[in-house]
C-alpha cells in the first residue's frame, strides 16, 4: 500500500501547479489591461503636449512677428532722425563756412588780414584784433593830476 500512496502523490503535486497557473494568468491579464490603460493615458498626454507645443509655437511666432515689426518701425524712425540730424549739421556747416567767409572778407576789407593768409588763420587774427583794444594805453601821469576831482 505504500506504493499506492506514493502513486497518488504526483497528481496532487500537479494539481497545485495548475491552480497557480490560473492565478498567474489572472494577474497577467489584469496587468495587460493596466498597461493598456496606462498606454492610453500616456498617448492622451502626449497628444495634449503636442497641442500645447503647437499652440506655444504659434504664440511665439506671433510675438516674434510683432517684435520684428516694432523693430522695423523703430529702425525707420531712427533712420529718419539720423537723416534730419545730418541735414541740420550740413546746414550748420554751410552757415559756419559762410560766416567764416564773411569774417575773412570783412577783415580783408579792413586790411587786418594778410592776403596770403588762409581761412584757418582767421581765428588767430581775430584773437589778435580782440586783444589790441583791451591793451591799456599809457597816459601821462600829468593828465591824471590835472583832472578836476569830483569831491
Amino acid at each position: 500500500m505504500a506504493e499506492s500512496d506514493s502513486a497518488p502523490s504526483p497528481p496532487v503535486a500537479a494539481a497545485p501547479l495548475s491552480s497557480s497557473k490560473e492565478e498567474n494568468v489572472t494577474p497577467v491579464s489584469a496587468k495587460i489591461a493596466e498597461l493598456n490603460e496606462s498606454r492610453s493615458e500616456l498617448l492622451t498626454r502626449i497628444q495634449s503636449l503636442k497641442q500645447d507645443l503647437q499652440s506655444w509655437r504659434s504664440k511665439l511666432d506671433t510675438q516674434v512677428k510683432i517684435y520684428r515689426d516694432e523693430l522695423s518701425e523703430l529702425k525707420k524712425s531712427l533712420n529718419v532722425e539720423v537723416e534730419q540730424l545730418r541735414s541740420e549739421f550740413q546746414e550748420l556747416r554751410t552757415t559756419l563756412q559762410q560766416q567764416q567767409e564773411d569774417v575773412t572778407a570783412n577783415l580783408r576789407n579792413l586790411g587786418l588780414q594778410d592776403v596770403s593768409g588762409d581761412a584757418k588763420e582767421v581765428p588767430n587774427t581775430m584773437a589778435k584784433v580782440k586783444e589790441e583794444p583791451v591793451t591799456p594805453r599809457h597816459e601821462s601821469p600829468v593828465k591824471e593830476e590835472n583832472k578836476p576831482s569830483d569831491s
